[in-house]
């Protein structure tokens, strides 16, 4: 595959080959080079210069969730009879992100000067995997590119809306989680200590709930800092080490499915994963063997990944697809059946297709139910963390009013 090369915009105007002035922008690795470009597209520059950068730049990057609203909109502007290049003229125009702008105009530039739609994604493979290019490279081989990348949208979009929701049920239990050790730090910190200094001309022994706080919260105004860098630096490490350590990943992967009820929304995520993937290739016309390559390479969870690997390898040596995928021991009945179903009536893709459409589903009535669940425990754990914290300070004070 090709690497992806660093380009610059430049601004230019020129005369078309109807003798008309225009102007526009262009991506090129140098002026020279956008105004060769040009030339190709019956364009005779007159004035080709770099484009300025703003002072300001949101600088904002290139999320999958862009890349899957771009796939949808060129599907729609193709499906509508639209040129491909001026397509992609219509599609930057809307976009708002300077950098997923200047990645389409790009694009555009490769395309308009001859080069085919799939090696000129191919370049970018941050934003376009292996996966999105074979799809897009069957989709030109055989004519129906437009269909094509209406199946690449959907999938995306599948895949994202998959991310999100359980993105979303992440959120609001990591926030009131962050508030509440923010929160009992500050108590500890500032709060406590003017209570001490209270309980200090009280003259009598304090609680050993009080003493404890109060301990706490001297070793927290000691140590703050310190245990600041630590949870920073801790934070850290963990993700180097899973991005770094092939073991260590894979071992997350492993305790992610052990997780009681996490552990099955993964799974069921997983299986969609897998069933939406192979679904969009095999429809695609990519031979299976290669089409389970993709897969791997979209699990999403290396447990899985070897497994499908193995699918492959057994498919390659002639085993059915239903009798590879049982052998591994991890996939539901549901989508044993509905495989074996597929290769007996040759629609395989449809069958796939409904698989991935029911868990799917399972995983967002998982997720939801997972937040209901999740929303009285954290607020019961805040409330008791907090409530603990007062009841520790006022304690001595009750005491002190039985006495008198």
């Amino acid at each position: 595959m090709a690497t992806s090369v660093a380009k610059n915009v430049f601004v230019w105007s020129g005369v078309d080959r109807n003798g008309r002035t225009t102007q526009g922008e262009i991506a090129a690795q140098s002026s020279a080079m956008a105004k060769a470009q040009l030339r190709t597209q019956g364009i005779k520059p007159k004035t080709v210069k770099k484009k300025a950068k703003p002072l300001f730049s949101s600088g904002k990057p290139i999320k999958p969730a862009d890349i899957a609203i771009f796939t949808r909109q060129l599907a729609t502007m193709m499906k509508a009879g639209v040129p491909l290049v001026q397509s992609f003229d219509i599609v930057a125009e809307g976009l708002e992100k300077p950098k997923m702008r200047e990645l389409v105009v790009s694009i555009k530039n490769d395309v308009a000067s001859g080069s085919g739609l799939a090696p000129s994604l191919a370049k970018y493979p941050r934003q376009f995997d292996d996966l999105f290019c074979s799809l897009v490279a069957s989709g030109e081989a055989s004519g129906t590119l437009e269909v094509m990348l209406g199946r690449v949208a959907t999938y995306k979009e599948k895949t994202e809306q998959l991310k999100a929701k359980i993105k979303k049920a992440m959120t609001y239990p990591t926030a009131v989680v962050i508030v509440a050790i923010v929160v009992t730090a500050i108590l500890l910190i500032k709060v406590v200590p003017q209570f001490a200094e209270t309980f200090r001309s009280f003259g009598s022994d304090l609680p050993a709930f009080t003493l404890l706080v109060v301990g706490l919260s001297n070793f927290m105004q000691d140590w703050w800092f310190i245990i600041l860098l630590g949870m920073l630096a801790t934070g850290f490490a963990f993700k180097e080490f899973k991005h770094r350590s092939v073991k260590f990943s894979e071992f997350l992967d492993r305790l992610a499915l052990r997780i009681p009820i996490v552990g099955g929304i993964v799974h069921d995520a997983v299986v969609a994963r897998f069933s939406r993937t192979l679904a969009t290739t095999f429809a695609a016309g990519v031979p299976l063997v290669d089409a389970l390559n993709s897969t791997a390479g979209a699990a999403g969870n290396s447990v899985y990944s070897k497994a499908i690997i193995q699918i492959r390898d057994d498919v390659t040596t002639g085993t059915t697809l239903y009798q590879a995928v049982k052998a591994t021991g991890l996939f539901p009945n549901m989508l044993l059946q509905m495989v074996s179903i597929g290769e007996e009536s040759g629609a395989l893709d449809d069958m796939l297709d409904k698989v991935a459409q029911h868990y799917e589903e399972a995983v967002d009535n998982a997720v939801d139910s997972l937040s209901s669940l999740m929303e009285p425990i954290i607020m019961s754990v805040l409330g008791v963390l907090v409530g603990g914290l007062m009841i520790a300070m006022y304690l001595p004070i009750f005491m002190l009013g039985s006495v008198i």
